[in-house]
């Protein structure tokens, strides 16, 4: 399990490996704090161990079954969890602090967060425990159970990953009619001061989307720089044959594994983006090729959700690529967009608006998953390989998830939450903060119009023009109706037709529903026909 691919580096010795009760800091006789440290908290400098004095206070943290069984979670997720927490657990208790750490083997683990933590207060008897907030609303709640059982003050902390706060984006929200990504993204840019020429954006301009639509034309993608992967170490090595062993029957494969697991490795994850890729990111941003998984792309996201990488740097490090040169603005700005903006506006909308978000459904979509989406067997190559590419490596770029899983999704009227499991469950990036507003909202239209401004719903002519998927697929993306017909364009008009009446409260639907309107009744007939037959052969 060590095809780590060509830019891979090679990990620590074996004398490094994790070892259950290796060197550790002795335990205070009397606990002050309980600090927790949740397995996407990987941050050496968090909030929660502020003020941490060795000699009174002692790190949790554990590994338990239910954050990997919740949603049925594929096994590249579960591996870079487990892999970075325990290397972040080597690293606090070579900086001698005292650390109790649950594993998924030792004897008594009682399978939850929350039994995990009551375990733990009943031996050690804190007076308090500290926690930086959690990424997950359902975390949150569980842990805050324990302490009001326990009756133990819980001090909860901001997380300082983020360049906002939020409060800040509730304050930023009230008032508003409407949220929309611009506005926060140009206040966050005024406030940090991120590519800004006095009070004015650099360039002239806020946004640079209009240059970062280019496909790769027929030739292809050319010399696109290999990814930095890193070859599993010896604890990762563990970890990845645990996950085998015990979660044998989960979605996906280890073979590939090289994700980083340390802050090291981030860096070096971070620094190979910049140097490499970053140049051709925003030109190809929205490009795909079947079997080109990387692209330009920075591959850094699952770093920065365990907290390997603080965003700042990695902004800065955009930054100053643009003022040295080494890479042109509209590509420095559309990655920093990525970071700076809709990175902090989801994660402002999901706690502005949990938990009732989470069971949103505007348009009342009700249809099962397909089972395809856990193997990738399904004759529409565009899904095919962006589907078996998510499973082999835990990843797909943000085009690939927004129009082509996530469009077939919204087309054919999978229930949302159907598809925010499979999302959470499949990438190793995912963090609910970030995927459930991802998903829900703006990929499936489940908020009608909170996150995103409109339904990002397009024909199969969309992804041919994008890459090259279709070339190498029986269906034709021109087609709507007969045996050759692209189900994407297919159900495309069919969406249309069965939320017309809503859509066209929206002005920005208005170039589609123009192109609808040009359909007459017959043609009506036979593209919502051979939508409910395509709809029935999925089930």
């Amino acid at each position: 399990m060590n095809k780590a691919g060509p830019n891979s580096v090679p990990g620590p010795s074996a004398d490094s490996a994790f070892a259950p009760g290796g060197p550790a800091a002795p335990l205070p006789d009397k606990v002050r704090h309980l600090v927790i440290v949740l397995g996407d908290q990987l941050d050496a400098d968090s909030s929660a161990l502020q003020g941490f004095d060795p000699t009174q206070d002692v790190v949790w943290m554990a590994e338990v079954a239910q954050e990997s069984t919740h949603v049925w979670s594929a096994k590249q997720r579960i591996a870079v969890f487990l892999s970075a927490m325990r290397h972040f657990a080597q690293e606090l208790r070579a900086q001698g602090l005292p650390l109790v750490y649950s594993r998924l083997g030792d004897a008594g683990n009682r399978g939850t967060l929350a039994l995990e933590l009551d375990k733990a207060i009943a031996r050690l008897r804190p007076l308090a425990l500290v926690l930086t907030a959690p990424g997950d609303w359902r975390v949150l709640q569980s842990l805050r159970d324990v302490a009001a059982a326990r009756q133990l003050p819980l001090d909860l902390r901001d997380d300082m990953h983020f360049f906002s706060t939020v409060r800040e984006f509730a304050a930023h929200a009230k008032g508003r009619k409407q949220l929309r990504l611009e506005y926060w993204y140009r206040e966050l840019r005024h406030k940090h001061g991120i590519l800004m020429d006095g009070t004015g954006p650099v360039g002239g301009q806020w946004n640079f989307d209009a240059d970062n639509r280019e496909s790769f034309g027929k030739a292809g993608p050319r010399d696109v720089p290999p990814p930095a992967r890193f070859e599993p170490d010896p604890v990762t090595r563990e970890v990845l044959a645990l996950v085998d062993s015990e979660f044998a029957d989960h979605p996906g494969a280890l073979d590939s594994f090289g994700w980083p697991v340390t802050r090291a490795q981030a860096l070096l994850a971070l620094q190979a983006f910049i140097a490499q890729r970053l140049p051709q990111f925003g030109r190809y941003e929205d490009a795909m090729w079947s079997g080109e998984p990387w692209l330009y792309h920075s591959h850094l996201s699952c770093a920065l959700n365990l907290k390997l990488l603080n965003p700042r740097e990695v902004v800065h490090a955009a930054q100053e690529a643009f003022r040295t040169g080494h890479a042109p603005l509209a590509s420095v700005e559309g990655f920093i967009r990525q970071v700076l903006g809709w990175r902090e506006f989801v994660r402002g909308i999901y706690w502005l608006h949990m938990p009732q978000y989470l069971e949103r459904n505007a348009l009342d979509a009700q249809a099962d998953l397909p089972g395809w989406y856990w193997t990738g067997e399904t004759p529409m190559a565009c899904l095919r390989d962006a589907i078996t590419q998510t499973l082999e490596h835990g990843y797909a770029h943000h085009i690939q998830r927004l129009m082509v899983t996530g469009l077939y999704a919204l087309l054919l009227g999978v229930k949302p939450q159907a598809v925010h499991a499979w999302y959470l469950a499949v990438y190793v990036d995912a963090v609910e903060w970030v995927e459930l507003p991802n998903t829900l909202g703006m990929s499936q239209f489940g908020d009608g119009g909170l996150l995103a401004s409109k339904p990002y719903v397009a024909s199969g002519k969309y992804i041919q023009r994008m890459g090259n998927y279709c070339a190498g697929c029986r269906f034709d993306p021109a087609l709507s109706t007969g045996d050759a017909a692209c189900p994407f364009t297919t159900l495309y008009w069919d969406f249309l037709m069965r939320h017309e009446a809503l859509l066209r409260k929206n002005p920005r639907m208005a170039m589609q529903l123009k192109n609808l309107s040009r359909l007459d009744l017959p043609a009506r007939d036979a593209i919502s026909a051979q939508a409910a037959a395509h709809r029935l052969a999925q089930r």
